[in-house]
């Protein structure tokens, strides 16, 4: 039989496979987080029919003469370019910008994947849309230790940001240089050189109780007093406190800072501006920051670290096997994954509220729909005539 026909049928399979290829990456365009693949071609072993001869003091050398014996896949590529980003606007939705792939598990099997396209689960586990729980490091009271085990990534049920204690405060404004305002409608109003400012100061147990600040008049500035506390004198020139003032007034163990008040004429905003501590407060909305951190916002105002997103990268991304679902599979030509955070050294980071798309161009798998058809004809072609050929042979004959 002629070699033709042989090479022909394997310019059939291979461009077979090309439109395969090709077809999955087209129905692919809209995969959330999907790597195009790309095929590579390679000659077969080509059939000796004369052998290299070397050159002689009276003669030339001579060429080797090889009939090839058709074509074959040597591969079928992945390309890991990043996709665009989509932007959803949901707080579970994830995509690394760039490298890195998201852990997930289902029972004892890892995977990874560029979609992040996450929800919560009955028990808060972060999952994917398949059921794969994605994985990560879980905080204990706001502290999130990354070099031990990744785990499920679990936003506790009822989670609390515990009480904290008030042990400072501190006075900010202005307190008038005058016995009263100039202006009789400003607020608040002095009312007989005497100013009272309220606190909330919290227990260890989170109860808040209120202490009052008394600013009295004097000839030389203010005194400050407190029920309990010691009073505290406070003197002004220009406007601006005396270096020999007191810089705190302590108040049942609270020591307020005074360094922050001024004394001009006419002005009246002495207040409270802040103090270090809160009630308890449960859970009431997360963020997710570049580092894969979750971060719960609390009812007391807390913010507190919950969790963080592990991110695996490999030495050769390339050697790992699609395992369906936009996942990944490692190999033993990929390479162990190195663990790691969103953002840590060769890892990129997360971008919360968005999507990676599929990285798929669709102007050049049309191309390559083109090549892969005409080069399927041409193969056709080819035994086509080569079956002409076998029938002028069978012909000579009748």
């Amino acid at each position: 039989m002629l070699r033709s026909l042989y090479s022909g049928i394997s310019g059939l399979r291979a461009h077979q496979t090309m439109l395969d290829v090709t077809g999955n990456n087209i129905a692919n365009v809209n995969t959330v987080g999907y790597k195009a693949n790309a095929v590579q071609f390679q000659d077969t072993l080509s059939q000796l029919t004369q052998g290299a001869t070397a050159p002689g003091a009276n003669n030339g050398g001579g060429n080797p003469a090889q009939v090839g014996l058709g074509v074959l896949v040597s591969g079928i590529t992945t390309n890991f370019t990043q996709g665009s980003a989509q932007a959803t606007g949901r707080a579970t939705d994830l995509m690394i910008s760039g490298d890195g792939y998201f852990v997930t598990r289902q029972g004892t099997e890892t995977t990874y994947t560029r979609a992040g396209s996450f929800d919560l689960d009955a028990e808060g586990r972060l999952v994917t849309t398949d059921g794969k729980i994605v994985q990560g490091w879980t905080g204990v009271k706001g502290v999130i230790n990354t070099g031990g085990a990744v785990g499920n990534v679990v936003l506790p049920d009822g989670a609390i940001a515990p009480a904290i204690a008030t042990t400072t405060a501190t006075m900010g404004g202005n307190l008038p240089s005058e016995t009263k305002p100039a202006d009789a409608a400003a607020v608040p109003p002095v009312a007989a050189g005497t100013i009272v400012r309220d606190m909330d100061v919290y227990d260890a147990n989170g109860v808040a109780t209120v202490v009052s600040l008394t600013f009295t008049r004097t000839t030389a500035g203010w005194d400050v007093s407190a029920p309990g506390a010691t009073t505290a004198s406070l003197g002004f020139t220009n406007g601006a406190q005396n270096a020999g003032n007191p810089a705190s007034l302590t108040v049942n163990g609270v020591a307020v800072d005074l360094t922050g008040l001024t004394s001009y004429a006419g002005v009246s905003t002495a207040s409270v501006t802040g103090q270090n501590g809160r009630a308890a407060g449960t859970l009431e909305s997360f963020s997710i920051s570049k580092d894969g951190t979750l971060i719960g916002s609390f009812t007391n105002g807390a913010k507190q670290a919950l969790a963080r997103i592990a991110v695996a990268t490999f030495t050769n991304p390339a050697g790992l096997e699609k395992a369906g679902n936009s996942g990944f599979t490692a190999t033993v030509n990929s390479g162990n994954p190195v663990l790691g955070g969103p953002g840590d050294p060769g890892m990129g980071n997360a971008v919360a509220g968005s999507l990676e798309m599929s990285n798929v161009d669709l102007s050049q798998e049309f191309t390559n729909l083109i090549v892969a058809q005409r080069g399927f004809q041409a193969n056709a072609r080819i035994i086509t005539t080569s079956d002409e050929v076998l029938q002028e042979l069978t012909n000579l004959k009748r």
